[in-house]
């Protein structure tokens, strides 16, 4: 299936040098390790540039922002990003040493690294590839901001997670619109104040993850169920998905607005070049021509 691109962008670009994460590509998927597994993974100065970066990388050369599958060297762009850590733990939350100096820091230095924490959270949520997540161990902090980005979270049966910043005293502020778009104003609240952390169970029980798992033995097998699952549906329409949820979370337009806004978004789509593809094929009972080129 070919779509009209835009930028020549390729998958054998040059990427991005990292000291702290590992990126690997097959075909369409993309894979983000944490890889400072001697700290558990615990986010530093360093470790969130290079995620900003890798998310850069990844979002220019996907599907939702080229419009196409492949690029002018005939690779597919990508379709599904998978974030995920080496070691026991997948996040333990901001690094020790970065809290400390914040003590230090004037709050101009102190808001500048916020800012860089939100472009790295807010990346991972508007990224339009569709995300998926493998947690083991815990995910405190930054780390439960991670997962609260991600499209689908698969969690290993005996993690944790929690928002863990009032038990020393700050908030969840940076982190906070987006676990609150994930888990609801309620438990927002309560997670916030407590501070606690929640097991699995509890996790999957308030919507913070999708799918829990006995071991991470078991990461693959469920990873490979939902990769699947994501490639057989329109390529676009995922990205457009994420786009819309997106446009909802931040409408503050009257409903009669709103309900024309889906009655032309509708429009347009049905009458894009994937969504007649993929109707013609549902009529034709046959495979839309997006699976035919994997």
């Amino acid at each position: 299936m070919v779509y009209s691109g835009c930028d020549d962008l390729k998958i054998t670009d040059y990427k991005p040098e990292t000291n702290y994460c590992i990126m690997t590509i097959e075909g369409p998927v993309a894979t983000i390790t944490l890889n400072r597994k001697e700290v558990y993974n615990a986010l530093n100065e360093d470790l969130i540039n290079e995620l900003i970066q890798l998310l850069i990388w990844t979002k220019e050369r996907s599907v939702g922002e080229n419009n196409d599958l492949q690029d002018s060297n005939g690779d597919q762009y990508l379709r599904i990003l998978v974030l995920k850590s080496a070691g026991k733990h997948f996040c333990a939350g901001a690094d020790i040493n970065m809290m400390r100096e914040a003590g230090s820091k004037t709050a101009e230095q102190n808001r500048q690294d916020s800012k860089r924490l939100d472009q790295l959270f807010h990346s991972l949520w508007a990224h339009p590839c569709f995300t998926i997540g493998t947690i083991q161990g815990v995910a405190l902090g930054g780390g439960a901001g991670l997962i609260s980005c991600l499209d689908h979270i698969i969690m290993e049966s005996k993690s944790q997670l929690a928002l863990s910043e009032a038990k020393l005293g700050i908030l969840p502020a940076v982190i906070g619109p987006y676990v609150y778009r994930k888990i609801g104003s309620s438990q927002f609240r309560r997670l916030s104040m407590l501070a606690s952390r929640v097991s699995s169970e509890e996790a999957l029980r308030i919507g913070f993850v999708n799918e829990i798992v006995d071991t991470r033995e078991d990461f693959q097998s469920s990873l490979e169920k939902i990769i699947t699952e994501v490639m057989s549906t329109g390529p676009m329409a995922i990205s457009e998905a994420k786009k819309l949820t997106l446009i909802f979370d931040r409408w503050n337009d009257d409903d009669s607005k709103l309900r024309q806004f889906t009655l032309d978004k509708t429009s347009e789509m049905r009458g894009s070049k994937e969504g007649q593809e993929g109707l013609s094929s549902f009529l034709e009972r046959r495979k839309p021509n997006w699976l035919s080129e994997e």
